[in-house]
């Protein structure tokens, strides 16, 4: 590559500063040090990236004629150094997606490398009629919080209705059928014991909202409301390009000690901040729906967090009563019939019972591919 100004052309030679390394860092740390060096020190000042969920098989994400100068691949990661002339390209990729990034000479060959290298690259299947596209946040080692997608299998509200007692099936009948213009309070809660359906009411509820509102799972909530930089990224959101003004709901599970009445000091300030993202002066501006499962008694949840117009829904999630439950089981519920309490069942334990395997080991039932999720 010709030289510019007198600076070098080969990456470990234009890096401004020394490197140290040691038996911490990976052959890939090493490649992404390199890539920086042409844009440090300024011969290469401009820098395109793209984001690449999933990557269609057989996409190399190189552009016609790329010189390539490092490849290493870790146990999670492989990262790619490439260049051409006036341009340095970094692919780092893991499991089906990528980050792609260019720096060059001008912002138009930036632009223009970025493309012919991403061009068809990414794979996204064909949404089927009973799936849902959910995001997932997570904070990442390496990236920091990062957003996934995922496709989520889920049943209509007619489907899985007979899942619920019937106050609860009454009280989901008038969710499912919320838009935007009949939203009062911004925080959804859905509480009772282990085991009687939360987490399946919400793949549902996703399904029933997926027209107006992007639903996304915080898989690490604990940290979420004790890392300011973090919170603040899921509050400013990422879009999942279906289009403007869709609402948010975000997904926070089993977050007992959190909304606890007689929550710790640390949880009290996370309240909080939930608190400001749902009504406070973060939540302004912002169509932002939070939603939180907990298996703790309303008597015990925090006096803030179902005070009158604060919540969209607040509906306690229980078992299925005795004659709901051998209703449930339809056929087969006279040989469990002496299985079944008189208080009733709940969903977990009625798939164990169809199984054969017994209220003891509900963490492993399965009906197909969803029993295990109902949660």
């Amino acid at each position: 590559m010709t030289d510019h100004g007198g600076m070098s052309a080969n990456p470990h030679d234009a890096l401004p500063i020394r490197l140290n390394v040691d038996d911490s860092d990976s052959p890939s740390d090493v490649v992404d040090a390199l890539f920086l060096g042409r844009f440090a020190t300024g011969e290469q000042p401009y820098s395109h990236a793209a984001n690449i969920e999933r990557v269609r098989s057989g996409a190399t994400l190189l552009p016609e004629g790329a010189r390539v100068l490092r490849v290493a691949r870790d146990e999670d990661r492989s990262a790619t150094l490439a260049e051409g002339d006036g341009w340095t390209l970094l692919v780092s990729r893991w499991s089906r997606g990528a980050d792609v990034t260019v720096t060059a000479t001008t912002a138009d060959l930036a632009k223009q490398i970025l493309g012919q290298a991403t061009e068809g690259a990414a794979d996204e299947p064909e949404p089927q009629p009973e799936n849902v596209t959910m995001g997932f946040w997570y904070v990442s080692p390496r990236r920091g919080p990062h957003r996934t997608t995922r496709q989520i299998s889920a049943g209509t509200w007619e489907e899985v209705r007979p899942n619920y007692t019937a106050p609860v099936a009454s009280a989901m009948d008038r969710l499912m059928k919320t838009t935007p213009e009949d939203i009062a309070g911004r925080l959804l809660l859905l509480h009772g014991p282990p085991g009687t359906g939360k987490t399946s009411a919400l793949r549902t509820l996703a399904r029933s909202w997926r027209d107006w509102c992007q639903v996304d799972c915080v898989l690490d909530p604990e940290r979420l409301f004790s890392d300011v930089g973090y919170l603040m990224d899921i509050a400013i959101g990422e879009e999942d390009g279906t289009g403007k003004g869709r609402w948010r709901l975000l997904l926070l599970e089993d977050c007992d000690e959190l909304i606890r009445g007689e929550a710790r000091h640390t949880a009290g300030q996370a309240l909080s901040r939930l608190l400001n993202l749902t009504d406070g002066l973060l939540g302004q501006g912002r169509n932002v729906l939070v939603g939180v499962t907990t298996n703790e008694d309303l008597e015990r949840l925090h006096p803030a967090v179902v005070r009158p117009g604060r919540c969209l829904a607040r509906i306690e999630v229980g078992p299925l009563t005795r004659t709901e439950a051998m209703d449930w089981l339809g056929a087969e519920g006279r040989e469990h019939e002496s299985e079944v309490g008189r208080e009733g069942a709940t969903l977990a334990e009625l798939y164990a019972l169809r199984r054969g395997t017994g209220p003891t080991s509900v963490p492993g039932a399965r009906e197909g591919a969803d029993a295990g999720l109902y949660l």
